[in-house]
């Protein structure tokens, strides 16, 4: 049953998820101003994850408030769409804020490219709850992890970066203590139905549609990041905040779990004019309640929320937006 209600979701959410309307009048202050009647490619991620279902959902009042058409296409996530805008492949693109760091900064998986810097924030859209999954009642801790083989997301990822500093703080080192392979939301899930993966590694928002359907037919365990670990995550991650996993989120998740979380955040291309980044982020941040009744992990996006847990430069468009509801954010 959930399968078929999240699939008739889906299906709506696509049904409006691309959509033209009238031309407005832009500004090109120096920078590429958008063509009536055009199209946008955004990226987002994995189509059983989240950026994909919220990404279609945004694409169809963000299109309409610009004027434009918004394509929504399926990555493999954060770094792959900042790679892309870089490379002018999108213009848009779904990103977590600690990845958009390692780009500007040019370390971890950009470090062979160097210091990507042609893409801005729009804004913070939710959190992201790094999900420890397994089927196996027997790992209760992250400690239970060694020994096993895990699965930690898509090569480069955002997942795949989060899952490393939880094992780094826990002193389990990889090819030693535990294997780690690399998979995407859907490939990890039946690979650990299977047999081949014993947990799985998924930072997304909640509740997770792929662990919502892994729920129906099996018995799921959520595994807890203990408070102290938390902190310590903190302290050499700012990017990292405190999240709970409240009892009932998932059917059968009869207790509270600790974790931490990620700001989701929508970035666009440098290039893109003032004019028509400040009608997108007006067809994001005027919709929340209606994007909110279809999708309930945006109940806490907001432009206050849209303006925080980021460190990289806002596009000037975005800060116009932000500057009339009373709210100040860096530009560069």
């Amino acid at each position: 049953m959930k399968k078929r209600i999240y699939a008739l979701l889906l299906a709506a959410v696509m049904a409006i998820g691309v959509s033209a309307c009238g031309a407005s009048d832009t500004e090109n202050n120096g920078t590429q101003a958008v063509e009536h009647s055009a199209v946008l490619n955004m990226g987002t991620g994995d189509t059983t994850g989240s950026y994909y279902a919220f990404g279609n959902l945004l694409a169809a009042h963000m299109g309409d408030a610009a004027g434009v058409t918004v394509d929504v296409v399926s990555t493999d996530g954060s770094a792959e769409n900042i790679k892309g805008i870089e490379s002018g492949l999108y213009q848009l693109g779904m990103a977590q804020a600690d990845v958009m760091s390692y780009a500007w900064d040019g370390i971890l998986s950009f470090a062979k490219e160097g210091e990507m810097r042609n893409f801005r924030a729009i804004g913070g859209l939710y959190e992201e709850a790094l999900q420890i999954v397994t089927l196996d009642e027997a790992i209760e801790n992250v400690e239970d992890l060694k020994g096993k083989t895990v699965s930690i997301g898509a090569e480069s990822s955002g997942v795949a970066f989060n899952a490393m500093n939880v094992l780094d703080i826990y002193d389990l080192r990889t090819g030693e203590d535990i294997q780690t392979v690399y998979l995407s939301f859907a490939d990890s899930v039946a690979a650990m139905k299977e047999g081949k993966v014993d947990a799985v590694f998924i930072v997304s928002g909640t509740p997770t549609n792929v662990v919502e359907d892994l729920i129906a037919t099996e018995n799921v365990h959520l595994v807890n990041i203990d408070a102290e670990k938390v902190a310590k995550l903190q302290q050499q991650y700012p990017y990292y905040n405190e999240y709970v996993i409240l009892s009932g989120t998932y059917t059968g998740l009869d207790h509270d779990v600790t974790t931490v979380s990620i700001q989701a955040t929508m970035i666009v291309s440098a290039d893109m004019s003032e004019e028509d980044v400040y009608h997108l982020t007006a067809g994001i941040y005027d919709n929340v309640e209606s994007v909110s009744a279809i999708l309930p992990r945006a109940i806490d996006m907001n432009v206050e929320n849209g303006t925080t847990g980021i460190s990289v430069p806002f596009h000037k468009g975005a800060a116009k937006y932000y500057a009339e509801h009373g709210f100040t954010v860096p530009v560069e």
